[in-house]
């Protein structure tokens, strides 16, 4: 069963996977398709045509501007914004009002396992990798490889995490993760984990 509550609004041209929870002041717009178990917070906002997959976390007052592109299990950290116009202007440069048909929006892509912690911001067009994690308050104008951790502003690599979210250590060649002991082998800037887990 899935639960909306009396002060969200959930377009009914919205489709909304089993389990799935909206909760107060939230809105959810025409097209807009989330899978089984996903979580939308308090005042958050979900535009129209936004694809979220199944068990993912949008927290309270965070903004998810069409056309972005959430895969499984993402988590998405308590007023995030996902934006959409990589050039924004109110106005035309003859000085009247910009409306929907003047300008094309553009989305983020967020590949399955992926956080965005409280407060970063993503600008769109930007793909942020599986299982990478944006530090808090962080604002991201460039891709972001899988497992990557990044912070700052703008954002760099810091380093390293794992499918459990916690920063690798390197040893002996591989970097390690402290908290279930998953390997992952680097190459040429990208991470990928050891098939054999022995």
């Amino acid at each position: 069963m899935t639960y909306i509550a009396d002060s969200a609004d959930v377009s009914d041209q919205a489709e909304l996977g089993e389990g799935t929870k909206v909760w107060h002041l939230a809105q959810v717009r025409e097209n807009a398709k989330l899978g089984a178990n996903c979580i939308v917070g308090r005042g958050a906002y979900i535009g129209t045509g936004v694809s979220m997959g199944e068990n993912t976390k949008v927290q309270n007052y965070a903004l998810v501007y069409e056309p972005a592109s959430l895969g499984k299990g993402v988590f998405i950290g308590p007023a995030v914004v996902l934006t959409n116009d990589t050039y924004p202007r109110s106005v035309s440069p003859d000085g009247s009002l910009k409306s929907a048909h003047d300008w094309t929006p553009v989305g983020v892509t967020i590949e399955d396992g992926a956080s965005i912690g409280a407060r970063a911001v993503c600008v769109a067009p930007v793909t942020i990798g599986a299982w990478a994690t944006v530090a808090a308050g962080a604002v991201v104008t460039k891709d972001v490889a899988a497992y990557g951790l990044m912070a700052g502003v703008p954002a760099r690599r810091l380093g390293w995490v794992g499918k459990a979210g916690h920063p690798l250590k390197e040893q002996d060649g591989l970097w390690v993760c402290p908290e279930t002991g998953e390997k992952y082998s680097e190459a040429h800037g990208t991470l990928a984990p050891v098939e054999d887990q022995k």
